[in-house]
């Protein structure tokens, strides 16, 4: 499977898992989130999907509760 593949099935994974939540804010804001956060993750060697987005859905939750650092909603 190509990186290209492999970012969005994360991507589609984090973001209907925060949506079905209600957790979603700014669709711009959240998407550039997400994407950034999978991007990290790709520099360092990860591949997996499902952990790709469920890394990047706990990162996303971290920074909600943080005021320093929080996407907007």
């Amino acid at each position: 499977m190509s990186i290209r593949c492999t970012v969005e099935s994360a991507f589609f994974i984090a973001w209907s898992c925060l949506e079905k939540s209600g957790e979603l804010g700014p669709p711009d804001e959240s998407a550039n989130f997400l994407l950034d956060a999978i991007e990290a993750q790709l520099r360092t060697g990860e591949r997996r999907q499902l952990m790709l987005a469920n890394r990047a859905i706990d990162a996303y939750r971290a920074a909600a509760d943080d005021p320093r650092c929080r996407p907007a909603r």
